[in-house]
């Protein structure tokens, strides 16, 4: 049986413009080697607000390098990151 579906990572831009829609689904390898899969997002609304002690809630530090991006993730509630380069699958959740 073939597999049909579309292996095809998106490219940065297009992973960042599906976060501050909604929530997706990120599989993704750390940099431990273990792999991980995030429910996480970008999108204002779902954010919490910016807060001076925590560093990473303001958008000036979270765009950290081209490389990484920093998201909100829904189950643990904070922020996390991934390298784009180690993204295994990527898909927006419908809310």
């Amino acid at each position: 049986m073939t597999d049909n579906r579309d292996t095809t990572i998106p490219d940065r831009d297009t992973i960042v413009t599906s976060l501050k829609e909604g929530v997706c689904i990120v599989n993704f390898t750390k940099q431990s080697g273990e792999e991980r899969v995030m429910q996480c997002t970008l999108k204002e609304d779902l954010l919490p607000p910016a807060d001076k002690a925590d560093p990473l809630t303001q958008k000036k530090v979270r765009s950290v390098t081209e490389e990484v991006v920093v998201v909100w993730d829904i189950e643990k509630q904070g922020w996390r990151s991934f390298r784009v380069d180690s993204v295994k699958t990527f898909s927006a959740v419908a809310i």
